[in-house]
């Protein structure tokens, strides 16, 4: 089936959109009572860091206002991501009960359209609370603001969204070979989450170079606040390495983008 032009698309993703915000809203007392209850682990990422500073004045070498600019700006990334991109994580269901089916012969992307079916709009209140973490620890940092790095405030989290909505993509597609991936999936996409609001150097050998590096979650929150901070990299990595936040968020969209269409060519319909 013939794919629509441009407008008619983002007609179709319009009324999508509409028809979750509508339906999810129609009910606002559970609405509200739902924005309220998904701030709660965003805010547990920040309450757990304050009572670690509660006994130690440094973490990884780093003061509890350096720390919560890591933690502002990997909170502000992942829960933007996960409002955005993070329902992916249905995949598994909709290949197991074969609703995959119905969305593949609508002649519109797969992908948007899983991404705007179940909306979570809920998750909003997350969103905006991680912005307000990453706001309140840049102005409380002590900062000594260039334009660039007003640029690199923006940029980073942004790139941050990118990265962990690429993540979510490329563990969900894991789906198509191994149906029932789910816990790993979470494994990856959560503890990423985890990972990035601490300084890697709490972190150490293999575990860390794998993480950090390897999976490239050390330029989500790590990089870039020591970039914003002024700081050198305790593990001796250049200054340049803070402002690789877009590039690293570049390559984890086309490795998601090739694992979707890998995915999606080797799905084989369930038959009902």
């Amino acid at each position: 089936m013939a794919e629509p032009r441009s407008g008619g698309a983002l007609t179709a993703y319009r009324a999508l959109l509409g028809a979750q915000a509508r339906a999810q809203a129609a009910y606002r007392t559970s609405f509200v009572v739902d924005l309220l209850g998904n701030v709660g682990s965003t805010v547990f990422d920040v309450v757990t860091v304050l009572v670690i500073f509660g006994v130690t004045r440094e973490l990884g070498g780093f003061t509890l206002a350096e720390t919560l600019v890591i933690v502002g700006l990997s909170s502000a990334a992942f829960a933007t991501a996960d409002l955005l991109v993070g329902n992916i994580e249905r995949l598994p269901r909709y290949v197991r009960t074969g609703l995959l089916d119905a969305v593949l012969v609508r002649p519109l992307g797969a992908l948007p359209q899983l991404l705007l079916m179940d909306l979570p709009l809920r998750k909003v209140s997350r969103a905006v609370f991680g912005v307000a973490v990453l706001a309140v620890a840049l102005a409380s940092a002590g900062i000594d603001w260039t334009p660039a790095r007003a640029v690199l405030a923006v940029v980073a989290p942004l790139a941050g969204v990118v990265f962990f909505g690429s993540v979510f993509v490329a563990t969900a597609t894991v789906s198509f070979f191994w149906v029932d991936s789910g816990e790993l999936a979470n494994s990856v996409t959560y503890g990423g989450r985890d990972f990035t609001s601490y300084p890697v150097t709490v972190y150490g050998g293999w575990f860390r170079a794998l993480f950090a590096y390897g999976l490239g979650l050390a330029f989500v929150s790590y990089h870039p606040a020591l970039a914003l901070l002024g700081r050198a990299d305790p593990l001796g990595l250049p200054a340049v390495a803070g402002w690789a936040a877009p590039a690293v968020a570049l390559v984890a969209a086309a490795l998601a983008a090739l694992a979707w269409r890998t995915g999606v060519r080797h799905y084989r319909s369930t038959g009902s």
